[in-house]
This record gives structure tokens, sequence and C-alpha cells, in this order.
């Protein structure tokens, strides 16, 4: 959270100006800002994180099926339920929990229009053949990149990877604006059409273009926006501390795994995923988990269940447990352990000393 005295400031320049949302001037400048932090050439704003999924599927006017994770938070297959598109799951690779590209081929019907992967905890999906993949098929590819702010490889943003990227800035990720999100796109006729859609479709006070829906951020948490991301570069640093310290003590526990930092990388740190492999370790992750809860210490099973096995989704075909047997293995055995730029190293250890001292 940005400084109160500062926010305060900015919320009496909004009660100043009387205008609230509809893209106001804290809006505009939020808009401009991230796309240069972000290194991406446009940049749309929302209310939320799943809007921007729900309406980059209708601005592309995708259809039919669509090949995406069971590894994820709901929002992402929720996206596609709504626009009334089949889900197609693939398993995911255990290097990276992210969707296993050598896995979708396979998948692909007459019906597939497009690909729905996810940066998993903020780690680049195999970007390059993913897109072989699409282009090969004549698929759309949109990226679910929650997960996934600042985030580049070799310098270059993940986020412009693809047909578009959605972005979540919820209370919980690395750069918030309390609740929204974004949507990044290639052109400015697409962000023309995507401020269109965000805006019930207006594109004058009397022409409606488009069956839009009402996702705009309003000015309050704009002003917060801009807050956060003059001290978002100082919450990466500190999370990539405890990140580190993690490291150093979890090295070497029997049964227990992690993710290191991928080479050409620059990670966000958003999370700290561990995997528990109950016979070497000695406990189950649940045992785990509820061990470190009555010590008041907030993990976090992230994703379980696997979207797949909810009652919307679970009598799908590739929704099968037989077929996913890499993503049921890392959900039932993850616990994302408590990271935030408060949090201090001493915190951290001990945390890890409650999980090595069984």
């Amino acid at each position: 959270m940005p400084s109160l005295d500062d926010f305060t400031s900015s919320l009496k320049e909004i009660w100043d100006s009387k205008i609230l949302t509809n893209n106001g001037c804290f809006h505009k400048k939020l808009e401009k800002e991230l796309a240069i932090y972000l290194k991406v050439p446009y940049l749309c704003l929302f209310t939320n994180g799943t809007l921007p999924l729900i309406t980059a599927l209708q601005a592309m006017r995708i259809t039919g099926e669509v090949i995406t994770t069971p590894y994820s938070f709901v929002a992402t297959t929720h996206s596609l339920w709504w626009n009334g598109i089949k889900p197609v799951f693939v398993d995911i690779d255990p290097e990276t929990c992210n969707l296993d590209p050598n896995k979708i081929e396979a998948a692909i019907t007459p019906k597939t229009t497009a690909i729905m992967p996810v940066h998993v905890y903020g780690k680049p999906c195999d970007i390059e053949k993913i897109q072989e993949i699409a282009d090969k098929y004549g698929l759309k590819v949109i990226y679910d990149a929650a997960h996934a702010f600042g985030v580049e490889v070799n310098g270059e943003s993940i986020l412009k990877a693809g047909d578009m990227s959605t972005l979540s800035f919820h209370a919980t990720k690395v750069f918030n604006t309390l609740e929204g999100g974004a949507l990044i796109v290639r052109d400015e006729q697409t962000k023309k059409r995507i401020d269109y859609l965000k805006n019930f479709g207006f594109a004058s006070e009397t022409e409606v273009v488009a069956p839009g829906i009402n996702s705009k951020m309003d000015e309050v948490r704009a002003a917060f926006g801009l807050l956060n991301l003059k001290i978002v570069d100082e919450a990466i640093s500190a999370r990539k501390k405890i990140a580190t310290k993690y490291r150093e003590i979890l090295k070497g526990v029997p049964g227990i795994t992690f993710f290191e930092d991928m080479p050409d990388v620059r990670h966000n740190y958003s999370y700290f995923p561990i995997f528990i492999d109950e016979e070497v370790y000695g406990m189950t992750r649940d045992e785990l988990y509820f061990k470190m809860k009555e010590q008041n210490i907030w993990g976090r099973r992230y994703f379980y269940p696997l979207i797949s096995t909810f009652s919307t989704y679970r009598g799908l075909e590739s929704a099968k447990p037989e077929n996913l047997p890499i993503a049921t293995r890392m959900a039932n055995s993850v616990i994302c352990l408590p990271i935030h730029h408060a949090l201090t190293e001493e915190d951290a250890e001990g945390i890890i000393t409650l999980i090595t001292k069984k």
C-alpha cells in the first residue's frame, strides 16, 4: 500500500476535479505510465483481472474450443465459459507448472480456435513453441499473465507474446490497484475497440458500436495504482530477498522441492511455491499446511483443487484425472509460502524453521 498521506493528496485532487470515473486524468496517466514501465505498445485498464480475459475473447471473436490449463485460478476457465466456449484441458510441464506445449497438438480439433496459456507464478511459458503451434493451425493465443507483471525474457516484456495478454491488479498481486486489471494489445485500432467494449460499446455520446459491458477502472483506483507504481521496484527487490532466503535454507531439505530462477528472465517473485513429497518428507502437504495455520503462518495451496475438478468442468472428457496426471500431482503437493515486501528475513527464517522441524 502506498503512503496514506500521498493517497490522501490524490483523493483531494479527485474531489476537486469532481471526476470520479469515465477516463479521467488519473486513468489516462496510469495507462500511459504502465505501458512505459511494462515496455508494451498499448494497455487498456479494467476494473478487475477477469474482465480483460472475457473482453479479449469477445474482441477476437473466439468461439468453439480453446485449449487451456487446469492449473490456474478459476477466472481463466470461467472467462471461456462466460463466452460460451468449451475449455479443453491439457496437462502441464512439471518444471514450470505451465501448459506443456508438447501436449497441445494432440488436443486440437476442427473446433479449436485459440490457446489460452497461463504464466503460472509469473514463470514465462514456452512462448516460441506455443506460437509455432498456433501459426501451424491458424489459432489465436491469449495469455493469462495475471502473475507476470514486469516479467521479461532477454529484456523483452513477456506481455508482448501472443495476440493479447491480460494482467490482474488484485490486492494480492505484486502491483495492485486494490482491484483492477489490464489488457495488453499490439496496435492502436485494437485498443480503440477494447475501449469501446469496456464502456458499453459507446463510440460517442449517441453511438453504440458493439455490445460492450461496463468494466472501466475508476479514478480512485487509478490514483492508488500510480502511487504503487512508484514503489513496485522496491517491492520486487524485497520479495527477491525473501525468495533467496527461502532457497538458501530449504536447499537440501528431503522431500521439498521448489523452482529456481530461470536464466535470462527478470522475475517479479510474485509467489514462492514449494512441493511436498510426503513419502520422503514424512508428512502430507495438508498436514504441513494446517500445521502452519496453527502457528498463524498463512500459506496457500495454490492451485488446489484443479479447475478441472469443479462441478462446472469435471464432466468434460479433457477434465478426467487420468488425462492430467502431472497437474494432479502438482496440485496435491503445492504450498505457496508467504512472500511480500513487508516480510522480513527473520520472518522467513521462522517460517522455514517450522517447516524443517517436523
